[in-house]
């Protein structure tokens, strides 16, 4: 097959012009097979359990599209296989589910542990797959309006991105010798670090002369990455909102409370024997929580005109075309089955065992799902599918649905389990709708079947269903959801929504604080929901993200004459960016199952070498990734 790279008109159209995809209708190629089947599902518990890992201590996953196509074309190359374009694209569609379903499951369920119910691993796959099934059924009629209607007018910046792979793929090299090299990196360094224990991987310093003023970092490659991934704004203002919160609000509290003698709520400890942490942990997360839930009321409102016109479109054509003849390039699962699987999901909502959600909460996951399904799709093209704030829809689903069921009747422990149950069928549906438009957008562009891609998309779920249960069980017996070493903010977050309303002590003042702290943002034109992350989360998170972002920024400004050089280099980074996160994830998982069979791996008690030494290793990973991003491929050895 000749070199040609993506057809003309995949970044737009010209007035009247079709888009033809790199595989045409009356060409077809195998996708369906045995191969891309097997090895799909294996890239969706993987990466599913990687992003599990990742977001537990983050607060945010990836999306892994490129990192599975590049996976996909290694292995067909590998193999022998010829024209295996479609085949690879498929691999990548059922292994992108991890990631949604991986988010749906961490940013809800882990609150379930942290009420000390000890949920059962089979009960949280099936909400989870609930999830999984609203939101890729949900997100077909929307397929022909946002991805055929729209292109050329929503970017769909990382679905590009992705087809591009493929059809590079195809036509030459993988890009795996990135990838593999990072994900080498990321294994070794977690290992000698928090495996042995080295040194240290996090190391933090107090700023002379404020008290409680502080500064740190976790020394990982994982956040280096992700820093590197989504770029210097983002990280930048992940970066700002937890200089806000630690340099700003947490030393303005101490000196204002440090001669108050008695615990000002809801801490019980006065304020004068707090340290930064403290503070942290009892007033800025209530702040940052504020934050992030008017954060995602406006991103909801914003959306709203929007969501209804794209749904009303979407049916038009989605009506209008189901009985008639369609090309292969255009046809999708057979309407009955899309309505028959989502009636089928909500009536098994209503019967999840220990959920105890009944006909109310399968009412309002439907409902909520139609919702959000629509605005995450939409999002996913606008801003791809890792910057798709499926957190705050989350918040918004929650709070509402604790509220209407505490106002009828619900109450204890048994509403807060039916409520987040709820959230997190709804957050599930949202992140995987976008996994699923960003994966039909692929299709689009090289010319796959969208039934075939939408029936991989639910293989996906499925199989990430069957393990996500057990791997947060893993997780949770090996270190405690909650702690310092895996924090599990967003559920932690979504536990205190809950509890606040049932039990009504939720720091409202607080709260309201974060909130008004948004409405400014919001009226200065910031985005709200990177810096509510950013003040809600640990500083030692955000300042490696906006190390990974500076990379980024001073290589695209180094490269601004060179678009080529700049375009080859950002591929590179986020290859190499991506295996650093897998591999440290990977390892971060092998320790887990050390943890839980009592397999002791540390050599030392305490770090053996100073915190110096850590900041000196970190230096290494980032001098790493500049040193990738910048050298030039030699007669195709990197491929």
């Amino acid at each position: 097959m000749a070199k040609r790279g993506l057809p003309d008109g995949a970044y737009g159209l010209k007035e009247g012009q079709t888009y033809v995809p790199y595989i045409p209708s009356e060409q077809a190629l195998p996708e369906f097979t045995v191969v891309s089947v097997l090895l799909g599902a294996f890239l969706s518990i993987l990466f599913g359990a990687a992003n599990a890992y990742l977001g537990l201590r983050v607060g945010m996953t990836i999306s892994v599209s490129i990192s599975a196509s590049v996976i996909a074309i290694a292995v067909s190359k590998a193999l022998g296989r010829k024209n295996a374009i479609l085949e690879n694209n498929m691999v990548q569609t059922i292994a992108s589910a991890g990631d949604g379903m991986a988010a749906g499951a961490i940013f809800t369920l882990p609150a379930l542990f942290m009420w000390g119910l000890n949920p059962n691993p089979w009960v949280m796959g099936l909400i989870t797959l609930v999830g999984g099934t609203i939101g890729t059924l949900l997100m077909i009629p929307l397929r022909r309006y946002l991805v055929v209607s729209q292109h050329g007018i929503l970017p769909y910046p990382e679905s590009i991105a992705s087809a591009e792979v493929l059809v590079a793929g195809e036509e030459g090299g993988t890009g795996a010798y990135y990838m593999a090299m990072g994900g080498l990196v990321g294994f070794i360094y977690k290992y000698l670090g928090d495996g042995m224990n080295l040194f240290s991987t996090e190391v933090g310093w107090t700023i002379p002369g404020i008290k409680n003023a502080a500064i740190g970092l976790d020394v990982l490659p994982s956040l280096l990455g992700i820093g590197f991934i989504v770029g210097p704004k983002i990280s930048s203002y992940m970066f700002a909102g937890a200089v806000f919160g630690w340099i700003m609000l947490i030393p303005m509290i101490t000196f204002f409370g440090q001669s108050v003698a008695s615990p000002i709520f809801p801490s019980t400890v006065p304020l004068s024997q707090m340290s930064y942490g403290d503070i942290w942990s009892s007033y800025l997360k209530y702040m940052g929580a504020g934050a992030m839930l008017c954060g995602g009321f406006i991103s909801l409102i914003q959306e709203l005109p929007t969501m209804f016109k794209s749904f009303r479109e979407a049916l038009k054509g989605f009506g209008g075309k189901a009985n008639g003849k369609v090309s292969r390039i255009d046809a999708d699962l057979n309407p009955m089955i899309m309505i028959g699987g989502i009636v089928v999901a909500i009536i098994v909502s209503v019967f999840i065992p220990q959920m105890h959600m009944g006909w109310l909460g399968a009412l309002l996951a439907a409902i909520f799902g139609f919702f959000f399904v629509t605005v995450s799709s939409r999002l996913v093209g606008l801003i791809g599918s890792s910057n798709n704030p499926v957190s705050g829809m989350t918040i918004a689903t929650v709070l509402i649905t604790a509220l209407i069921m505490k106002a009828t009747g619900w109450t204890g422990t048994t509403g807060m389990v039916a409520a987040l149950a709820v959230g997190a069928i709804v957050c599930t549906a949202a992140a995987v709708a976008g996994d699923v438009v960003q994966d039909t957008k692929v299709g689009y562009l090289v010319g796959g079947t969208p039934w075939r891609i939408e029936a991989g998309m639910m293989i996906g779920v499925v199989a990430s269903a069957a393990v996500i249960g057990f791997i947060l069980t893993l997780l949770n017996q090996a270190w405690g959801f909650g702690t310092s070493y895996i924090a599990a903010p967003q559920a932690t977050l979504m536990k205190m929504i809950i509890e606040g309303v049932f039990s009504a002590d939720l720091p409202w003042v607080l709260v309201i604080i974060g909130v008004v702290f948004a409405i400014v943002l919001a009226i200065l034109e910031i985005p709200i929901m990177p810096v509510a992350l950013g003040l809600y989360l640990p500083i030692y998170l955000s300042t490696p993200l906006m190390v990974g972002g500076l990379v980024r920024a001073f290589y695209d400004r180094a490269t601004k004459k060179n678009p080529e050089a700049q375009k080859r280099g950002t591929e590179t980074g986020v290859l190499y960016s991506s295996g650093l996160i897998a591999g440290e994830a990977i390892m971060g998982l092998v320790l887990a199952f050390c943890a839980y069979f009592n397999v002791h791996v540390a050599l030392f008690k305490e770090p053996l070498w100073p915190s110096w030494a850590s900041l000196g290793m970190f230096a290494l990973i980032t001098v790493s990734l500049v040193y990738y991003i910048s050298r030039k491929p030699k007669n195709g050895a990197d491929n």
